[in-house]
């Protein structure tokens, strides 16, 4: 595939497509503020067929993801509160900020879990512009002696 065809790296993690191909979608509802669908998702990508799952509890990990995003936002939102509002010692300025980054935070939750899931799955799997030829990115759990006992 040529350069110029190329899905956009970021705006592919931000809308939460497959990292192989960049094109099939991730979740199952575009919604994350549907709460009761917000991290379904369909086992392969209807694209280029990249399993989602790698292995056993391969999500678990996202927590560590979704934490440093969430500090990221804090920082992010504490620095526009400071430029557009300004901290000062002599009034309530900074726990009215607390009170707003909190709101934030909760309202956004949904979506920095699944952008978490995004993030975190790109770790793993790289974009392959062949990925018609080419085989899925898998972990040696998916191969058939991987939980056989050794002698």
């Amino acid at each position: 595939m040529p350069a110029k065809d190329k899905p956009n790296y970021w705006w592919s993690l931000l809308t939460m497509k497959c990292p192989r191909c960049r094109k099939g979608p991730m979740f199952v509802s575009h919604n994350p503020w549907n709460l009761k669908k917000t991290l379904k998702m369909p086992e392969r990508c209807p694209e280029c067929n990249q399993p989602y799952k790698l292995e056993v509890g391969f999500w678990y990990g996202t927590g560590y993801v979704s934490y440093a995003v969430m500090i990221a936002l804090s920082v992010a939102s504490f620095i526009a509160w400071w430029v557009i509002i300004g901290m000062s010692v002599n009034d309530n300025r900074f726990f009215w900020w607390l009170g707003v980054n909190a709101v934030l935070l909760i309202v956004l939750q949904p979506w920095v879990m699944r952008l978490s899931r995004a993030i975190y799955l790109n770790f793993f799997v790289r974009y392959d512009g062949n990925y018609k030829n080419t085989n899925v990115t898998t972990f040696d759990s998916g191969t058939s002696g991987y939980y056989e006992k050794e002698n």
